[in-house]
């Protein structure tokens, strides 16, 4: 199967999760073709846009950073992450992202359901 970028459907969500500004989101894989997941996405926050915090229960979400710069809170605190890095959560923990850059702030989604 392949699956052409220009198929892929964006959608803008305002204030996501209780976040700032928009976050947009192309839909990578549906999902009604993933398997022990709920969501393969591209997400873009651009400057000063943040998805706020969330829990995740019965599943893990992978943040694969693409691009810029942004700012991951944890039960421990805040952290910078950038290219190149990967935020894992689950396990009823909780996360929020935000840009903290000029640039747009490009990650992968990737939410599994725990078995």
């Amino acid at each position: 199967m392949i699956i052409n970028s220009k198929d892929m459907e964006v959608t803008i969500r305002e204030h996501m999760r209780g976040g700032d500004g928009q976050v947009e989101s192309q839909c990578v894989v549906p999902s009604d073709k993933l398997l022990h997941s709920r969501l393969f996405a591209k997400l873009t926050l651009n400057e000063g846009c943040s998805i706020g915090e969330h829990q995740h229960s019965g599943e893990i979400e992978y943040y694969y950073i693409l691009s810029g710069n942004g700012i991951v809170t944890e039960a421990d605190g805040d952290h910078p992450v950038a290219k190149g890095d990967v935020v894992i959560t689950g396990w009823g923990n909780s996360h929020a992202i935000r840009n903290s850059g000029e640039a747009p702030l490009e990650l992968l989604a990737f939410i599994s359901v725990e078995k």
